[in-house]
């Protein structure tokens, strides 16, 4: 019925994502609008079914959970289709809520269509609010009400780098119980679990407040090999996970353990490499291992994540929630360490004793500084040349020495 494209035509941009097939939403999403300079958030979900299958019945329970939360309801039907027993039982459903409910006609382009539109007064809603979606008609008008019927403006929730949550984006291959750790880590059933690949559609975002602060978790789609990645749906899901990489903090990249760490995993560690986050590796679904083939799986991880470091590796089991509450105490250790800030005395230091310890075939590191943080950043300043091995040398020895534990760094080099 086009409640994801009216999603998008009132907040201005495509946040959802559409697709002219049913189910395509399936979580609830809450995006941003402003419109007369009130701002407030509308929330996409998936719909509410009387039958369907074990899928169908979570997202209507997400439905039904945004409903709860919700100060006004639009109730989005389908002109295109007719009155259906399906929406009886969802405007019943919404007015029993409490909640005031707008009876939102969509896909009304012309006026033929909106003489078709009044049979659905019958539910008891209201008058119709005519709109087209794919169109914009009556797209401003539905604004206007919405507005005057809101009592005061909500409180900005747009996603903001400076509103002091840890970023965390948690990113893995598809069915590897990304969303059911999610779920488990804010304590409710945010995300939909199922067990079909693919599906999580958006980033959706959950803030939780913790003893060490609030802490912003990204859950995100399943990223599938190009070839496996389906035209349109799956390919504004896996643009929507990078995206969700590229603003966090902190990735935590969920493997089956029962699986192991596959050429897919490497390629998803690549693109957390290339975010230059830290990153937290959980092999979930642990408890499923037997215990002959663990060394195994830890060899995989090894073998193909490598080059993430000294990353921590948590042995969870998502379902029953077992080793889940270590990762948020290893969050907060990676945070430390990507804000971490070495004093210039200490720095160098280090610096001339690792060069005592093992002398470079050419050149010298004459003195250090840190530049940045997030992820810290040291120059060395360099007479002549160093070969790249012992700048990896001089890496890991900073690391050791500071403690920064997997969090990236980055060494520039300046010659004299």
């Amino acid at each position: 019925m086009g409640k994801s494209s009216l999603v998008n035509r009132l907040a201005g941009r495509r946040v959802a994502v559409v697709e002219e097939h049913r189910g395509v939403t399936r979580d609830r999403k809450s995006v941003e609008v402003e419109w007369r300079g009130v701002t407030f958030d509308l929330v996409d979900t998936g719909g509410w079914l009387a039958q369907g299958d074990a899928l169908e019945a979570k997202v209507s329970e997400q439905a039904e959970r945004a409903i709860a939360s919700a100060d006004h309801v639009l109730l989005v039907v389908d002109v295109a289709t007719g009155l259906m027993e399906e929406d009886r039982q969802a405007a019943r459903w919404a007015l029993r809520s409490g909640r005031p409910v707008s009876l939102v006609v969509n896909k009304v382009d012309d006026v033929v269509h909106e003489s078709s539109g009044w049979e659905f007064l019958s539910l008891g809603a209201g008058d119709p609010h005519f709109v087209s979606a794919l169109h914009g008609r009556g797209a401003g008008d539905l604004l206007d009400h919405l507005v005057d019927s809101l009592q005061e403006v909500t409180e900005e929730t747009e996603i903001d780098v400076n509103d002091g949550a840890l970023r965390v984006a948690i990113v893995g291959r598809p069915n590897v119980g990304k969303s059911t750790l999610f779920n488990k880590l804010i304590g409710e059933e945010r995300s939909v679990v199922h067990d079909m690949p693919g599906t999580t559609r958006d980033a959706v975002d959950t803030v939780v407040e913790t003893d060490s602060g609030p802490i912003r978790f990204i859950d995100t789609a399943g990223m599938r090999r190009r070839a496996k990645t389906e035209a349109g749906l799956e390919t504004y899901a896996v643009l929507r996970s990078l995206d969700a990489l590229d603003r966090a903090d902190i990735a935590v990249l969920v493997i089956d353990a029962t699986v192991g760490a596959t050429g897919q995993d490497q390629r998803l560690a690549e693109r957390i490499a290339a975010a230059g986050c830290p990153a937290i590796v959980v092999l979930n679904k642990w408890e499923l291992v037997a215990t002959d083939d663990r060394p195994n799986v830890l060899a995989t991880v090894g073998d193909k994540l490598a080059f993430l470091g000294d990353a921590p590796v948590l042995k969870t089991t998502a379902t029953s929630g077992k080793g889940v509450h270590r990762l948020l105490p290893a969050l907060q250790e990676s945070a430390a360490d990507y804000v971490k800030r070495v004093p210039t005395g200490a720095l160098n230091r280090a610096i001339r004793d690792l060069q005592i310890k093992q002398p470079a075939p050419t050149g010298k590191i004459r003195y250090a500084v840190q530049g940045a943080i997030e992820p810290p950043t040291f120059t060395l300043f360099v007479a002549g040349r160093l070969p790249a091995t012992y700048l990896r040398y001089v890496e890991r020895s900073l690391r050791e020495r500071f403690e920064l534990g997997s969090t990236p760094l980055r060494v520039r080099i300046r010659v004299d």
